[in-house]
């Protein structure tokens, strides 16, 4: 019998769920070759180590940029690889089900969908990421009333209204994870006169990263700080500086505006009655950009709606996928407009 099994296929990492054994892959989505000879080297964490350290024969990459597949034989090598890792002396081909952003084009869908039919796939069924979000965090989507799901991932922001089993608005903006990265190293370079990688950029953010002011558990504004090094612009050599969150609020003022924009002019175009939903239930935040510090008190702030940070944000998708799986025959109906490929 064919196993069936649910891809959260991001920019940043991939997860892999298997039904009845829950999430069982998560790794990065870089994929390190050797030019001279196409092989692949190393794939996954092994292979995010190398970025930015390798030889001139060597180049890691990440085949995935905002959402979508910009490498689409390195996806397919990457799929390929972790199917064959997962499958061992599996006699059927698997069937799977990839969530892609709510805003992915055709050409977008179909590369996806040829990249893991050519990895080895049977079938192949794809979800919009909101939907699978809203699923894996317990949200009842079948009920005639509103919810609003933010999936912040590493490429993309995909923002949707959901009633009935569908979404009703959708938005998805290439503002996420990565562009928070970008934002941070512009700023330390512009004020530290320093250059740093987009790996160390990652650690700030995930270690004193805010978009408001932090405050400790009495409500006292606090400042956190942390020592990084970097390459100075000026000598060509090593520097140590040390950087505070209250400069990586400054770093991400403008991507945190953006999103939250973006949440608001969906807001505008959805219907009053799902509107009266929204406030009650208030808005889910979902994905690993949803764990940066103060960003549900700054939807708050901005929309007067309640917001939460879903439970386990990170796997939110990939356990959505998988519920989807579980229940496939039930969302048929809504999936097959995402064409499947036998």
């Amino acid at each position: 019998m064919a196993q069936d099994i649910g891809i959260d296929l991001g920019t940043a990492s991939v997860l892999v769920y298997i039904k009845g054994k829950g999430i069982v892959l998560k790794e990065p989505s870089v994929v390190a070759v050797d030019t001279t000879t196409n092989r692949l080297l190393a794939v996954g964490l092994e292979a995010q180590r190398m970025l930015g350290r390798t030889p001139g024969n060597i180049v890691a990459i990440r085949p995935l940029r905002e959402g979508v597949i910009s490498d689409y034989q390195m996806t397919e090598r990457m799929l390929k690889y972790f199917l064959e890792r997962i499958c061992k002396r599996q006699l059927f081909k698997p069937r799977v089900i990839i969530c892609v952003p709510s805003g992915v084009t055709e050409v977008e869908e179909r590369a996806v969908m040829d990249a893991a039919s050519q990895a080895g796939a049977s079938k192949v069924y794809l979800i919009e990421e909101p939907v699978a979000a809203a699923i894996g965090a317990n949200i009842d989507i079948s009920k005639p009333y509103g919810n609003m799901v933010v999936d912040i991932g590493g490429g993309t922001t995909d923002i949707a209204v959901i009633s009935l089993g569908g979404i009703v608005e959708s938005n998805s903006i290439k503002i996420a994870g990565d562009k928070f990265d970008e934002a941070i190293v512009k700023y330390i370079r512009k004020k530290h006169n320093v250059l740093v990688g987009e790996r160390t950029a990652e650690d700030i953010k995930m270690r004193i990263g805010c978009v408001i002011p932090r405050e400790n558990e009495l409500g006292k504004k606090e400042t956190l700080q942390i020592e990084t090094r970097g390459r100075c612009l000026i000598t060509g050599l090593p520097k140590e500086i040390t950087v505070s969150s209250d400069e990586v609020c400054l770093a991400l003022e403008e991507c945190s505006n953006a999103i939250t924009e973006a949440i608001k002019n969906l807001l505008e175009t959805t219907p009053p009655e799902l509107i009266g939903d929204i406030a009650t239930h208030g808005i889910v935040l979902t994905g690993g950009g949803a764990l940066i510090w103060g960003l549900d008190k700054l939807i708050h702030a901005e929309t007067g709606i309640p917001c939460y940070v879903a439970d386990d944000a990170i796997s939110c998708v990939a356990v959505g996928t998988g519920k989807a799986l579980e229940n496939i025959e039930s969302l048929k109906d809504t999936m097959d407009k995402r064409r499947r490929i036998s």
